[in-house]
């Protein structure tokens, strides 16, 4: 019967609201697509890149812009086909995760295996501390440490950056804590922001600068590790990065899916850089390949479910600071 492919958007509120330097998000639109055979259906969810001007509708289209193309192929063969037929972002990666999701189940293997990648077992995962007043992130630390994790990402604004962690320490002081700065830092003195924060036991910083504006990174010195976000989608921009960051954040979304994501962490590994995996806001259906991809990475960033009011039944579950797979 071929491959008959859909699409839908779902729409899952967020636990309270979801605040970083561009704004704040109360819910959160998922792209789902489903691709069957007759036999066995993938299933792949992804979310829209909004700071790159996408939305879900318009992944949606032109997820379903390409069905008939891939129809007649084999699982794989439309796999390989869909990364030149779709640019990178969220509308390639659902797709191309339910190719995956497909083709693993009709070899009758899991999808770690079939796609080359270690056993998954549970990981320490990061827990985001929204933007806000140091009082509020200091109240939204100690609930979390309260909760089991051990590693906190608070999201910055290049303003009063130092004062926001040292509320957060307070909060959680046996807490491990990395931040993303969201391109917040123009104009700042990066190594000097960079010590401070060491001071305070920040272990490494995500994306400083605009990605426009990186390439002064060059001439920075840190005392920690920088690690590349909005500046790294995909395998492309690994080799400019190994030049101007110590590290790299894989998301799904941004790369295009699974199969651009693995590209990225081989590359990244063979220049020396350092990975993060990290998600969007999604449920568990968009955690799980990033889940394997997780297995190769040294800060793990996936509590994209974990802030939403609710998730799927065959959920991620998160425990002293760790994701688990779905029992």
């Amino acid at each position: 019967m071929g491959l008959m492919i859909s699409a839908v958007i779902e729409c899952w509120p967020v636990n309270g609201e979801f605040i970083i330097a561009r704004g704040a998000k109360t819910d959160v639109d998922v792209l789902v697509v489903a691709v069957c055979d007759g036999d066995y259906t993938g299933m792949g969810e992804s979310t829209a890149i909004y700071y790159d001007g996408e939305t879900a509708g318009r992944c949606l289209n032109q997820v379903m812009s390409v069905a008939d193309q891939l129809h007649d192929m084999e699982s794989m063969t439309a796999k390989q086909a869909v990364q030149s037929l779709l640019p990178r972002g969220a509308a390639r990666n659902a797709l191309d995760c339910a190719l995956w999701d497909l083709a693993a189940q009709q070899a009758a293997m899991p999808l770690w295996q079939f796609a080359g990648l270690p056993q998954p077992k549970p990981l320490l995962t990061a827990f985001t501390i929204s933007l806000g007043e140091a009082g509020a992130m200091q109240a939204d630390a100690a609930r979390a440490a309260e909760q089991g994790y051990r590693l906190l990402k608070l999201k910055l604004t290049g303003d009063g950056d130092a004062e926001r962690v040292a509320a957060v320490r307070a909060g959680a002081p046996d807490a491990r804590l990395i931040v993303d700065a969201n391109e917040s830092w123009t104009g700042l003195d990066i190594a000097a922001e960079a010590q401070a924060l060491a001071d305070l036991g920040v272990e490494m910083v995500e994306q400083p600068l605009p990605h426009s504006d990186d390439g002064a990174l060059a001439r920075v010195t840190a005392s920690l590790p920088l690690i590349a976000d909005e500046s790294c989608h995909d395998a492309g921009d690994v080799v400019r990065c190994a030049h101007l960051y110590d590290g790299i954040n894989i998301k799904l979304d941004k790369a295009g899916g699974l199969t651009e994501a693995i590209e990225m962490a081989h590359q990244a590994r063979a220049a020396g850089l350092k990975i993060m995996s990290g998600c969007m806001l999604s449920t568990s259906l968009g955690i799980a390949p990033a889940f394997l991809l997780a297995q190769l990475a040294d800060w793990v960033d996936l509590d994209g479910p974990a802030l939403l009011a609710g998730d799927r039944d065959d959920a991620f579950r998160f425990a002293d600071g760790m994701i688990l797979p779905p029992l």
